[in-house]
């Protein structure tokens, strides 16, 4: 199966809201990425995403451009140790 990663992101500009949390939650399950998104009071959105590596490096990068409507401005990421997250939530 590869090599398993957890990443911490943070995703920073015009991406409160419902619609980039969808967006990103249903790019997740395309990729076979387990975890959870939700907005913060600040207007970022804060994630996490397990599972291969490989596709929690493209959902990092997917995160950097985002959806066309979503402004991103920055993304900041802490890498964790995996747990064994399987599915993904909308917070």
């Amino acid at each position: 199966m590869g090599e398993r990663a957890r990443a911490h992101v943070y995703v920073s500009g015009r991406v409160q809201g419902v619609f980039f949390r969808y967006a990103t939650s249903q790019e997740a399950v395309r990729r076979g990425v387990g975890g959870w998104v939700k907005n913060l009071p600040d207007e970022r959105v804060e994630a996490v995403f397990e599972g291969p590596r490989t596709a929690v490096d493209e959902m990092i990068a997917w995160c950097n451009h985002g959806p066309p409507y979503a402004g991103v401005d920055g993304v900041d990421v802490s890498w964790e140790e995996p747990r064994g997250e399987s599915g993904f939530a909308i917070l």
